[in-house]
């Protein structure tokens, strides 16, 4: 692929939208209005026009046409079936604990190499949490609608108290860990062990204290939006491994800057008080490699970043994937208890990825739990048709811990069927610890936020999405801005007219706003991180469901 090149049908779809915008005469020379059927006339942008000349390397809107798992591909792998949950001794009366036959035969799929394990309708007591440890195996129940796995305990009884690398008295069950809990046994081994022996861990790619990694080598300068690398030494790449970008940052925290647009604000940022901010770098970015040709090597995706000497670019090991694994089709119910105090939740939690590449879930639904789905160092993986129900929950989608490329599509966030109780937080969908290039898309919110926990998250985009905006964002003061640059809001509707995190033409550098309502802002009122002129442009304010392209990640997809 070239870094430059686009293809016919990418210049005519260009010449069409000048066209348009030339036919809207000067006063409308931001956008193009296009008449449809019915009342309402759609717009198409400036952005997008801008966008679908320099697809790569937009200052503003990033490029996430192939985020998800397989590049976004509509379907998921079809592994033949291998094994049945009730040949392993699980019985769906609801009383009988069936997490060891579940897990049992979840094992039994991964010594055959992967395959598919089967679960019928009825509901499946469970008080042990499910464990997808092996590449290449499915967990599939009937549908969400009739397969149940219930839960009675949470991750403290079964595991142990959780306290945060970073101090005080939080359960980082809060944000981490899953009922449900897809990733490589033996990563998910060091977890448990590092949590029961108290030394927490860092929850990543190169394990508990960051050190499980070798350079395969490094790299010369590259541009962000380049599909190609020179490397030192091509002796251990090839075709389809999976390797780590690592890029450290220096004194002068540049790399820093550089994922927040760069030029005077960032430049004059206090970085070195961020500690929580400074312990997420290096900046690691999985990518499978494409093609080796003498030192050039052609990647699956674009680079996320410019690639500098000084940031000592290199490509190196991790700890070994998951991939290729998912669920599908089942509820899991956790018992059902009143919502614990904020950073105090025992893990009642839902579906968790972590140091996971091209998995999925589909079809899944989590009631009464204190996090729903989260993404933990976990990187091209999908979420499509996901809900959170019941109770009400702190985090009802997470993304953290450098998880990057993910698409959560077609998602609901159902409203809470008890009150709050006191002391409780609802966050909505949260990114945050530079987590880039994920998209959430399609979302039905009917309570939560978009919520960014500082960490300093940069080029994610929600699009297509409506909220009823009741939340609130949280963050850590040490762990810096709350975005850095190329965040894009893409037509989205907010039922009750809040502003909180969904217009941010004034709070996130080098970004966009696009096809949004009006909205006011409320009791939590942020104030820019950076100074000066943030280079954040705003489109189509005011409107709702007009802009075209509806959805920013599908016509991104769609682009040859």
């Amino acid at each position: 692929m070239s870094d430059t090149h686009l293809t016919r049908r990418a210049l005519l779809a260009n010449a069409t939208a000048v066209a348009l915008g030339a036919a809207t005469g000067p006063a409308r020379a931001a956008t193009a209005t296009v008449r449809t059927k019915g009342t309402v006339a759609a717009e198409v942008p400036l952005l997008w026009r801008e966008f679908t000349r320099d697809p790569f390397t937009h200052p503003q809107i990033p490029y996430i046409g192939r985020a998800g798992s397989r590049g976004g591909s509509p379907r998921f792998p079809r592994r033949r079936v291998v094994a049945d949950v009730t040949d392993f001794g699980a019985v769906a009366d609801g009383t009988t604990d069936c997490a060891p036959a579940i897990n049992r035969a979840i094992a039994a799929a991964g010594r055959a190499g992967g395959g598919t394990v089967t679960i019928p309708p009825g509901t499946f007591r469970i008080d042990d949490l499910i464990r997808v440890g092996d590449s290449n195996v499915v967990l599939r129940g009937a549908g969400s609608d009739r397969t149940k796995l219930y839960a009675t305990k949470n991750l403290t009884e079964l595991i142990g108290v959780y306290g945060s690398r970073y101090g005080g008295d939080k359960s980082s069950w809060s944000w981490a860990g899953g009922l449900i809990w897809l990733a490589p046994q033996a990563r998910l081994d060091s977890l448990v062990a590092a949590i029961r022996a108290k030394a927490w861990p860092f929850e990543g790619w190169t394990g508990n204290k960051r050190d499980e990694w070798t350079s395969l080598t490094t790299v010369e300068p590259a541009r962000q939006g380049s599909w190609t690398l020179t490397v030192a030494d091509p002796a251990r790449l090839r075709p389809g491994r999976l390797v780590l970008l690592r890029l450290a940052d220096d004194a002068d925290h540049t790399l820093l800057e550089h994922m927040s647009g760069g030029g005077p604000g960032p430049e004059a940022y206090v970085w070195t008080d961020k500690t929580k901010l400074t312990s997420y770098v290096p900046y690691e970015w999985p990518v499978r490699i494409a093609r080796v040709h003498g030192r050039r090597v052609t990647l699956e995706r674009p680079l996320p970043l410019d690639v500098r000497p000084e940031w000592d670019p290199r490509l190196t090991t991790h700890v070994p994937e998951l991939t290729g694994s998912g669920v599908e089709g089942l509820t899991l119910e956790a018992m059902q208890t009143p919502q614990s105090p904020h950073l105090l939740d025992k893990g009642y939690n839902g579906v968790v990825l972590q140091c996971a590449y091209d998995c999925w879930l589909d079809d899944v639904t989590v009631r009464h739990v204190d996090n729903g789905f989260g993404l933990v160092a976990a990187s091209a993986c999908t979420l499509r048709r996901t809900r959170v129900s019941g109770r009400g929950s702190h985090h009802p989608y997470f993304c953290r811990e450098g998880s990057h490329d993910n698409l959560i599509e077609d998602f609901t966030i159902e409203d809470r069927t008890v009150p709050a109780p006191p002391n409780t937080q609802l966050h909505g969908i949260n990114v945050e610890g530079l987590s880039s290039y994920n998209v959430w898309s399609r979302g039905d919110m009917r309570m939560g936020t978009f919520d960014s926990h500082r960490g300093l998250p940069f080029a994610n985009v929600r699009t297509d999405i409506t909220v009823n905006n009741n939340g609130r964002h949280g963050g850590d003061a040490s762990a810096g801005p709350l975005f850095g640059a190329r965040f894009t809001h893409w037509n989205i509707r907010v039922g009750n007219g809040r502003a909180g995190l969904m217009k941010i033409d004034g709070l996130a550098p080098y970004s966009a706003t696009v096809g949004l309502n009006t909205v006011t802002e409320f009791d939590q009122t942020d104030v820019p991180d950076f100074t000066g002129d943030l280079h954040s442009r705003l489109e189509l304010y005011g409107t709702t469901d007009v802009v075209r392209p509806r959805n920013l990640y599908e016509a991104q997809r769609d682009l040859p």
